[in-house]
């Protein structure tokens, strides 16, 4: 697959109740840093993420910028990266890049039948 079949990417910042400050501190920081989308800051479950996130929409010409800055920047939060191709399931299964611990996604909504 080439690179320009990738149509953008998605950050999820994960946390739970203990580490709820420190990611909304991490989303503070990330929309002074950057000209970027984020998405809800969700306590619950969302979509195939196990834990509570929220999203951070981001172009292919900020991946380089983004994910240097969160390696140096999202302290003890795990972070789960995705392509966006149209593949819901590859992209989250077979193309992801980990910061932190890595968690077992729900991954079976892609997969159901209505």
């Amino acid at each position: 697959m080439e690179s320009l079949q990738i149509k953008d990417w998605h950050a999820h910042v994960y946390f739970d109740a203990a580490t709820a400050e420190a990611a909304r501190a991490l989303r503070e920081k990330i929309e002074k840093t950057f000209t970027i989308e984020m998405g809800r800051f969700h306590e619950k479950l969302v979509g195939p993420h196990p834990r509570f996130s929220y999203q951070v929409a981001f172009r292919n010409e900020q991946f380089e910028p983004l994910l240097s800055w969160l390696t140096l920047n999202r302290g003890d939060l795990t972070v789960f990266i995705h392509p966006n191709t149209g593949h819901d399931l590859e992209d989250h299964r077979d193309r992801a890049i980990w910061m932190g611990q890595q968690v077992p996604l729900v991954l079976d909504i892609f997969t159901k039948k209505d």
